[in-house]
């Protein structure tokens, strides 16, 4: 603009406005948090900062309209490598036993494979463990809550298995139905381990197992946890709500279980009424498995000894494919009850085979030359007319006096 002699410059309202604003730098807004909820007021002094980042902290010059600038995802990684105070982060109610670190993430595998929530509860009178499986979740930290997707409509179709060890898997496995296309499955299922001692309680642990079924492969692992037994309270329900882990090795070398052959629980009765021993077979657990597919066809025979007439045998029907089968029969040896105490109750477990012998599998001897929990449970029979009394006993290998073979 040219300007005559004699006349004053003239400036209007918005070049004065350019002028004044634009050559200086702006100035910092007070409540920058209200635009940047992540942005801190401070960042430690140990913290080297660049040049193009120093503005950003002392006096920022980026106006809310302008929104996030580039530097922000530079700003974002210092925070995650240093952390931010206390009151700088938003206030979060971690759920029990859910580990967070100080960055805000999750140091264990809960995110990626789960959790798990479940009860378990031993009865001691029954020598029965219970096991509930309620439900599975992940984390609430997490963006999928659910079980680690395994399909590819990322979804699951997940089931649990149970497994005590140390034992055979095919022996003691127990599982709950699958549950289809479900990242929070919801099972509310309570699977039951017979024959359980306290001396298992001691030394075994219980193993719990996430599966995902698939039809045309192999079922894929997602995740599992184990609970030593000795945690457990007797007739106390104990409630877990725990991440699951990476599959963990199993060593057999320390399996002492796999030489057991199973276990009977057997009934003993003298009645008065019918002047006789009743004798029931009520079921077997953790059976020795004989066949090819992992499991045995079992039934079993009684014999009451000595038996010249060759006339006490027993023998219950075959329960196909099982290593846990549950008979609930009985049988009456028709004998004075003085003449007890010269016998013997020979019980012995078997697996039925077509075309073949079938395979002795396991046995037990009651009587006067049994020793410890037998010879204990024939007394409490001989002393306790007319009461029926029920013990678990361990099936072994060798059976003096048996017969092996059918």
């Amino acid at each position: 603009m040219t300007l005559r002699k004699g006349e004053k410059m003239t400036i209007s309202i918005q070049e004065h406005m350019a002028i004044d604003v634009c050559p200086g730098p702006i100035k910092p807004i007070k409540q920058i948090s209200d635009y940047f909820p992540r942005f801190p007021r401070g960042l430690p002094a140990a913290v080297g900062r660049s040049s193009a980042l120093r503005p950003a902290v002392s006096q920022p010059s980026v106006s809310p309209a302008e929104g996030p600038r580039e530097d922000d995802e530079d700003v974002d990684q210092l925070f995650g490598a240093y952390g931010t105070t206390p009151a700088e982060q938003p206030a979060k109610s971690p759920a029990p036993e859910e580990v967070v670190d100080p960055e805000g993430y999750e140091s264990d595998d809960c995110t990626t494979l789960g959790t798990l929530d479940f009860s378990l509860l031993y009865d001691q009178e029954n020598n029965a463990l219970h096991c509930t499986i309620n439900k599975a979740k992940l984390p609430k930290l997490d963006y999928r809550k659910g079980l680690k997707p395994m399909d590819h409509n990322g979804l699951a179709d997940p089931y649990v298995k149970l497994h005590l060890l140390p034992g055979a898997s095919k022996a003691n496995k127990l599982r709950t139905k699958t549950l289809h296309n479900t990242l929070n499955p919801t099972w509310n299922e309570t699977l039951t381990y017979y024959g359980i001692t306290d001396e298992d309680m001691i030394r075994k642990t219980l193993r719990i197992s996430v599966c995902d079924e698939d039809k045309f492969r192999h079922n894929e692992f997602i995740g599992e946890t184990r609970i030593p037994l000795k945690k457990l309270k007797p007739n106390q329900t104990k409630n877990f709500n725990i991440c699951l882990e990476k599959q963990l090795p199993i060593d057999k070398t320390e399996d002492k279980s796999l030489e057991e052959r199973g276990r009977i629980l057997i009934s003993l009765k003298y009645s008065s009424q019918k002047q006789g021993l009743l004798v029931g077979i009520i079921r077997c657990a953790h059976l020795a498995a004989m066949d090819a597919n992992g499991y045995s066809d079992p039934y079993v025979k009684t014999y009451l000894k000595p038996d010249e007439d060759k006339k006490s045998k027993h023998k219950t029907a075959v329960k196909k494919k099982t290593l846990n089968p549950e008979f609930n029969e009985e049988f009456c040896y028709e004998i004075k009850h003085g003449d007890l105490a010269k016998k013997t109750l020979e019980v012995t477990v078997w697996d039925y085979d077509i075309g073949k012998s079938n395979d002795f599998i396991g046995g037990v001897v009651l009587g006067i030359n049994a020793k410890g929990e037998r010879l204990k449970h024939w007394f409490d029979c001989l002393k306790n007319k007319d009461k029926k009394i029920e013990r678990w006993h361990t099936l072994t290998n060798e059976l003096p006096g048996a017969v092996l073979s059918d």
